[in-house]
């Protein structure tokens, strides 16, 4: 056996010590481990915290040297899987002392695979763009001479396409190339390939047709919801393909659409929301049971995305009014969010632990259905005493009685 581990990779225990007054109340499992399952029993004891990363957090730090960057973990699966293992040890080691998740490192190291949020606009023929100290992003390529191109794409054949055949190949490699491999003397399993789920149908036209698919709702509206269909098509087809070729069970999955923040509540309504209720009843996502994640400010619509879709778990972004989206929506539904990562990457402590508490009390956790996160997908290079200020913060202001 020979292990992945690189010794450059390798972090000291976490000292908290400089954090002061700001230093993570507790760092036992059991005591994280417990707070959930009192949320999820509806019985909370304190408001749980999470921290959304991805593995941009390992290759993109300067506090770590990874010596990957994504050209290299997109073009090879080797790479990839290093760029995996590395962000979860990272977790372990750093981001989960912040958050109610495990610190200590797993008996066994479950490793997917991940192609940031470029995958669907790269099916549909977006050129990857690779930039440095960035996550890989797309260019649109549908022009008003060409926007129906995109409908000669094959969604029927998901595999026959990158990134979905490079994600096939990819995992087929890496379960062979693992089997005499272990990462910290532990055994790595390869799970199945789930790109299940999608980024909404106006974000991937978004990504594919650009700003102009937001005249196209005016001003050739047929177009517009001809390929809010199609694209919706794609991914339920996609999604079907994936759980049919690795045997997936309890798929689960909700919905992204952030560029609905673009428009108004008469147009999702129109335009949108019929695509939303589509996929939803698609992948066998019952009403009462459905989620949404939404960044920017879209919550103008949350309330008809709620009676209409029976949404009742709102992952949110910024800017957020917490106070008055749980009025709106009230107690019973499901709300994350929380600091702004502007605010993370470059407050002050304080300034981090001032605005947790505007948070915390303003009437969003009525109910006991708040999850408390960075607002929305923590970039790299996080001070770590700030992280440490917002969970401090949660446990002086997220108790519940």
């Amino acid at each position: 056996m020979s292990d992945l581990f690189d010794p450059t990779w390798r972090l000291a225990e976490l000292d908290v010590a400089p954090f002061g007054e700001f230093a993570p109340p507790i760092t036992d499992d059991a005591a994280k481990a417990a707070v959930w399952k009192a949320y999820h029993d509806g019985r909370p004891t304190r408001t749980p915290v999470l921290l959304a990363t991805n593995n941009r957090v390992a290759l993109l730090d300067r506090r770590i040297d990874s010596g990957l960057d994504f050209r290299q973990v997109f073009a090879s699966p080797e790479a990839m899987l290093r760029s995996m293992l590395l962000w979860q040890y990272v977790c372990r080691m750093r981001y989960h002392c912040f958050c109610d998740w495990e610190t200590a490192l797993p008996d066994r190291w479950c490793v997917g695979l991940h192609f940031q949020n470029v995958f669907e606009a790269w099916f549909f023929g977006c050129p990857v763009d690779f930039h440095d100290d960035q996550v890989p992003d797309t260019t649109p390529i549908l022009t008003d001479a060409n926007k129906r191109s995109v409908f000669d794409v094959d969604i029927d054949r998901p595999f026959d396409r990158d990134p979905f055949r490079r994600e096939a190949e990819f995992h087929e490699t890496l379960v062979e190339f693992v089997r005499d491999k272990t990462f910290l003397d532990r055994p790595i399993d390869i799970q199945p390939p789930s790109c299940l789920g999608t980024d909404g149908p106006l974000t991937v036209a978004m990504n594919v047709r650009g700003p102009d698919i937001l005249m196209d709702m005016v001003e050739d509206p047929a177009y517009a919801d001809e390929l809010f269909a199609f694209l919706t098509d794609a991914a339920i087809k996609r999604r079907r393909a994936f759980v049919e070729r690795y045997q997936l069970t309890n798929p689960g999955f909700d919905l992204a659409d952030d560029s609905i923040a673009l428009i108004s509540t008469a147009q999702y309504r129109q335009m949108l929301l019929p695509h939303h209720r589509r996929w939803y009843e698609a992948i066998g996502s019952q009403p009462g049971q459905r989620g949404i994640h939404l960044c920017g400010d879209a919550s103008r619509h949350f309330r008809t995305i709620r009676d209409e879709l029976g949404v009742t778990t709102f992952d949110t972004g910024f800017p957020i009014d917490f106070a008055r989206i749980r009025r709106a929506l009230g107690p019973a539904v499901q709300i994350q969010g929380g600091v702004e990562i502007g605010l993370l990457m470059g407050g002050s402590p304080q300034q981090v632990y001032d605005r947790s508490r505007e948070i915390l009390t303003s009437g969003v956790r009525d109910g006991g259905r708040f999850i408390f996160r960075e607002a929305n997908n923590l970039p790299p290079n996080v001070p770590w005493v700030n992280l440490a200020a917002m969970y401090r913060a949660a446990h002086d202001f997220g108790r519940f009685d």
